[in-house]
């Protein structure tokens, strides 16, 4: 497996966006997150895992990694030696201190790289799993690329996402509780950095969706490449997980 690089190269603007969002919170990320989605970023999360560990693979990749949850979750249910990667120079360092503490150093490394342009060779991955990613890339459909890229033909390919409530009714409710009382929320539960996220946040999701709708984003996924694309929109479609497997082009 080749070596990851320790240079994210040139950051786009989103990008820059994204590190200045969440630099200053890696060490609550977790516990907030829990709390801020009332309990279902765990489940979110637990339906990429099983998809991962699904595979049983021996090599795997977790783009935008943040403090190695899902790395760490994939370790806890798979032997796979497990990379994680994210673009937040503090974020990652939250993550070494969480392997470390978890005991895992020898088959978990992460280091600095952006999911638009990954540091690995072709078919690295047997399995690759991203969260909370493409919002903040400016090139959606090229970062999927370059994501199936890097898996193996035959690999697994899952993802997280936040997702607006297609039901009118919850997705009023979704529109006063994102714009409203999340950054409040945040703001008692993590002081201001929480805040200025909470603000971000709602209208980030909707203005995405209304440029890459979640057809553009399971066209993405077979354009890259990728067969059996399964979505599931989760807790009233507040959460989108998908997944799919990489073309076997020796496969009869």
């Amino acid at each position: 497996m080749a070596a990851p690089a320790q240079s994210v190269g040139a950051r786009t603007d989103i990008n820059r966006v994204a590190r200045r969002l969440f630099t200053p919170m890696p060490a609550r990320y977790d516990r907030l997150a829990f709390l801020l989605s009332f309990g279902q970023d765990r489940r979110w999360r637990r339906a990429v895992v099983d998809r991962i560990v699904a595979a049983s693979p021996a090599v795997v990749l977790d783009v935008a990694t943040g403090p190695a949850g899902v790395a760490l979750a994939i370790a806890a249910r798979s032997p796979a030696r497990i990379v994680g990667v994210d673009l937040t120079e503090a974020m990652l360092r939250e993550g070494v201190a969480n392997v470390r503490r978890a005991g895992q150093q020898s088959r978990m490394h992460l280091a600095l790289a952006r999911g638009e342009r990954l540091p690995f060779r072709d078919g690295t991955f047997d399995a690759i799993s991203f969260s909370y990613l493409l919002r903040y890339v400016d090139d959606p459909v090229g970062t999927v690329a370059e994501l199936a890229r890097c898996l193996r033909p035959g690999g697994t390919l899952a993802s997280l996402e936040f997702h607006v409530p297609p039901n009118a009714l919850w997705r009023a409710a979704w529109v006063l509780y994102t714009r409203l009382l999340l950054p409040v929320l945040g703001l008692l539960t993590g002081g201001r950095p929480w805040w200025r996220v909470g603000r971000f946040l709602g209208p980030s999701i909707s203005g995405h969706y209304r440029r890459f709708p979640l057809q553009a984003h399971v066209e993405a996924w077979q354009a890259a490449g990728l067969v059996d694309v399964d979505v599931r929109l989760m807790s009233l479609g507040g959460g989108l997980v998908m997944s799919a497997r990489k073309r076997d082009a020796s496969a009869p």
